[in-house]
């Protein structure tokens, strides 16, 4: 490399840390600031009528992973978590494909069909999903006149209500970021594989799967971070005994004052959803 290129190379660079300073100046003092403050807080000791004492304990993480009860409630959340990034994929790869091979002229009204339910809160869905679900909702009054059950079906307050409200929120996430990717794969490698007597099947698994791990892994990680952290669907759909991770630190820090334990909750949660998701990906680009 010449002189002339390696200081152009070096300028470029200044340039572009330039460019980046004011957003990771805003990251930093907007998110990483506050997370190390809330950490501070978790080895804190929490007296009743004193609210908050000053030290350096690790009583909360300990009270956290010793109490059966916290543990169940860790393990549902990644349940339910893993559940609805599962069927997001299935549900959401099908939908991805067609609006990126559609010639139609109406696929830029597909694409606002798949965004628009974005524009509505979660609270709002929630409460969509109970008027349809509950015991004089729409789905069992509908059973009940066609004469497919006797009595409503009990899904309102239970995990399978929750499992619903979830996939339907992160569904769209899943389907915009396959959409991209699949776009960016030329079809006539499909075509090609066609050509050479691949059956759709073989075509899907030895072509397009490998060509979409890039948005597959994407959208999941996605999905599963917004399910980790679910708040108004399980609150809304599952009533106040279902409880989840994002339930259970809400209830810490406002109606318990347990800041120090709250924090302990927040951080066991971030930790535990990074380390699925390097897991996650670690996985699939092993096999790649």
């Amino acid at each position: 490399m010449t002189p002339l290129n390696a200081n152009r190379q070096k300028k470029r660079g200044l340039t572009a840390s330039l460019l980046i300073m004011p957003a990771t100046a805003f990251v930093v003092l907007s998110l990483l600031l506050p997370m190390a403050i809330l950490f501070r807080y978790s080895l804190n000791a929490f007296v009743p009528g004193k609210f908050m004492v000053d030290a350096l304990t690790a009583d909360n993480y300990i009270k956290f992973f010793t109490d059966p009860y916290y543990a169940s409630v860790l393990f549902r959340t990644i349940r339910v978590a893993s559940i609805c990034t599962i069927f997001c994929l299935i549900i959401g790869f099908p939908l991805a494909y067609v609006l990126a091979r559609t010639q139609s002229r109406f696929k830029n009204l597909l694409i606002i069909a798949v965004v628009l339910p974005l524009f509505v809160g979660n609270a709002v869905r929630a409460a969509g999903w109970m008027v349809s679900l509950g015991n004089k909702g729409a789905f069992n009054q509908s059973m009940i006149a066609l004469g497919f059950i006797d009595a409503p079906i009990e899904i309102m307050y239970t995990e399978l209500a929750v499992l619903l409200g979830i996939i339907a929120v992160n569904l769209p996430f899943m389907v915009l970021t396959l959409q991209s990717v699949i776009e960016s794969i030329p079809r006539h490698v499909e075509e090609a594989a066609f050509s050479l007597g691949a059956p759709p099947l073989k075509m899907f698994l030895l072509v397009l799967w490998p060509l979409s791990i890039p948005g597959i892994l994407a959208g999941t990680i996605l999905t599963f971070i917004l399910a980790m952290n679910a708040y108004a669907t399980p609150v809304l759909l599952g009533g106040p005994k279902f409880q989840m991770m994002g339930t259970l630190i809400y209830g810490q820090f406002a109606q318990q004052n347990n800041w120090p334990f709250g924090g302990a909750i927040s951080f066991i949660l971030m930790t535990t959803t990074l380390f699925l998701t390097l897991i996650a990906q670690t996985f699939v680009a092993n096999k790649k």
